[in-house]
């Protein structure tokens, strides 16, 4: 499944980062408002301003969407795309200013690099300002910089996660892609050949099983350090409840990949967005979701697959 989540007309990504420091944060930009839901299934999210995607919420429209590192303190970067977008004479119309609405989701990436190295405004209005629709860095780039995964050994024991997005053509004109920002617990694995990819690893140097080692290792579980972030996006109309719907099934991609996921270290955090566009296209929400699973499953691999080695760190493709 080639491609890439700005195969979806309208929409547009930007990256910052910090080398030195292994963080970095991804800008998603929607040429016109979008229709966008949510699905959190981790239990330990850091998130801004995703109470606005519940399916009764009052405003139906977002103007972009964060992915960053730093935690709870990356959010702070969510300010710098408000800023540019507010100079862009974007944003929801009130009587007295136009409000751009940024929601926002963070990978803790803390133990990798610096503890100082934080995403914020500034760099949240570079990730913005860069957002091209095009191809763009993938792996070891922007919110993928400081990402890891398989951390049941410690982080000494783990490996490069990354940042990985992928798309499909339906007929009659539907796009559907995802974009997946890989910073799990557990291991990520290929589902068509049970293969592990980046995991844990063991004394030969060689990815391990997440969930054998759960068995012996159940105390080193850290507090929230881990966290897959999601979007799938799509330039069919849907509603906002099809949209949550979506970012729902879209889950199923992620689980297929990641073992184990949803756990409690985790902030596993899909969101799904409907960006319709020029010509007037529709599909059933069901077939969107199931499709948008199936993406968001190649986003997680192509985000392990394309990630580089960094801070020690080896990675799928490299030591």
């Amino acid at each position: 499944m080639p491609g890439n989540i700005c195969d979806v007309p309208g929409v547009r990504v930007g990256h910052a980062a910090d080398g030195e420091g292994i963080t970095g944060c991804t800008a998603v930009l929607f040429d016109s408002p979008a229709v966008v839901g949510v699905d959190v299934r981790g239990s330990a999210p850091g998130t801004r301003e995703t109470d606005l995607l519940d399916p009764v919420a009052w405003v139906e429209e977002t103007h972009a969407l964060l992915f960053t590192g730093g935690s709870a303190f990356g959010l702070a970067a969510a300010s710098g795309v408000v800023d540019l977008l507010e100079e862009r004479g974007v944003g929801y119309d009130t009587r007295a200013a136009r409000i751009p609405l940024v929601p926002a989701a963070v990978i803790y990436d803390l133990a990798i690099g610096s503890t100082a190295a934080r995403p914020d405004a500034a760099m949240g209005y570079r990730a913005a300002a860069a957002a091209e629709s095009d191809d763009f860095p993938r792996g070891t780039a922007g919110v993928g910089t400081g990402a890891t995964v398989g951390k049941i050994l410690g982080m000494e024991r783990a490996m490069k996660g990354g940042l990985g997005s992928a798309s499909v053509q339906l007929p009659g004109g539907t796009v559907v892609a995802a974009l997946a920002a890989v910073n799990a617990f557990g291991d990520v694995r290929d589902p068509q050949t049970g293969r592990i990819l980046a995991g844990p690893r063991l004394e030969d140097g060689t990815p391990g099983d997440s969930l054998e080692l759960m068995m012996d290792a159940m105390a080193r579980f850290g507090w929230g350090e881990s966290t897959t972030l999601g979007l799938v996006a799509t330039n069919a109309r849907l509603t906002k409840p099809g949209v949550t719907r979506i970012s729902r099934m879209a889950q199923d991609g992620l689980a297929r990949t990641v073992y184990p996921a949803h756990t409690s270290v985790d902030g596993d955090t899909v969101f799904a967005a409907s960006v319709p566009a020029g010509d007037e296209v529709t599909a059933f929400a069901d077939v969107v979701g199931a499709w948008g699973a199936r993406a968001m499953q190649e986003a997680v691999l192509d985000a392990v697959r394309s990630a580089e080695p960094l801070g020690g760190v080896p990675a799928a493709n490299g030591p």
